[in-house]
């Protein structure tokens, strides 16, 4: 019986999916889904997901952000981080972005707002949230991971030199696949072309929170925060990084 994992990732108002089987890793897949759940409640039914979305919404924020924004931030030390402070719940589910940027700086302490690249993502936010409350057993299938953490860790807690976008693509793309082969993903999945309406990096950021999901299932898997909260409802708020890599262990 096959026990698939996945990793998902946001991508033109749908997702992003790579899956591979941990008893045959020969087996795998990469598909699109408009909706979480269609993978959840699909023929292979995963039975760990990462994810690339916060999963866990304070109702007030303080120090900048959520506990996972900040220990996944402290891991990737300074310099310019893509993980950005999720707002309070309340402009989670603001009707507009003037009203979640009014909602966040009156729900967090300092006070800020979310950027406009933060806003435009918060409909799979909504997704998530909405899912997990309605069905809260699936907490225990789907986890928060974020692929720059992911890479960070696969990278041997060094920062890639190249990015995914912008003049260095390539060099970026191809470090990125070279990672995800030295973490134990087929070759053959790693090199694949990418489905109709995902992006080349929105492949890779998926198949990196696979290679995440994989460690969560081993057991293996780190927790940002190693202290985990929970938000009122109860969901967990963590980033999951991937294992150190053994070539990178002392």
């Amino acid at each position: 019986m096959a026990r698939w994992v996945a990793g998902l990732d946001g991508c033109r108002g749908a997702w992003a999916v790579a899956l591979i089987d941990l008893d045959d890793p020969a087996r795998w897949r990469r598909t699109r889904v408009p909706r979480v759940i269609d993978l959840l409640d699909g023929p292979e039914a995963p039975a760990c997901i990462g994810i690339d979305v916060p999963i866990g919404l304070p109702d007030r924020v303080s120090g900048g952000g959520r506990s996972a924004d900040r220990a996944a931030r402290a891991l990737l030390g300074a310099g310019r981080s893509s993980v950005f402070p999720v707002p309070p719940r309340p402009a989670v589910y603001a009707a507009s972005y003037d009203a979640a940027k009014a909602l966040s700086r009156a729900g967090s302490a300092p006070p800020f707002a979310p950027s406009i690249q933060c806003w435009n993502i918060l409909r799979y936010v909504r997704e998530v949230d909405d899912l997990l409350r309605g069905r809260p057993d699936l907490a225990a299938r789907l986890h928060e991971v974020h692929p720059e953490v992911a890479f960070f860790r696969l990278n041997g807690d060094r920062r890639l030199s190249a990015g995914k976008k912008g003049p260095a693509r390539a060099e970026g793309l191809a470090a990125r696949r070279a990672l995800l082969i030295a973490a134990g993903l087929p070759a053959a999945l790693v090199g694949s072309r990418p489905q109709p309406g995902v992006g080349a990096d929105d492949h890779l950021d998926a198949m990196a929170a696979l290679v995440v999901a994989r460690d969560i299932a081993a057991g293996r898997a780190e927790p940002l925060p190693k202290v985990i909260e929970r938000d009122s409802y109860g969901l967990p708020i963590v980033i999951w990084a991937p294992a150190v890599p053994a070539v990178a262990r002392p």
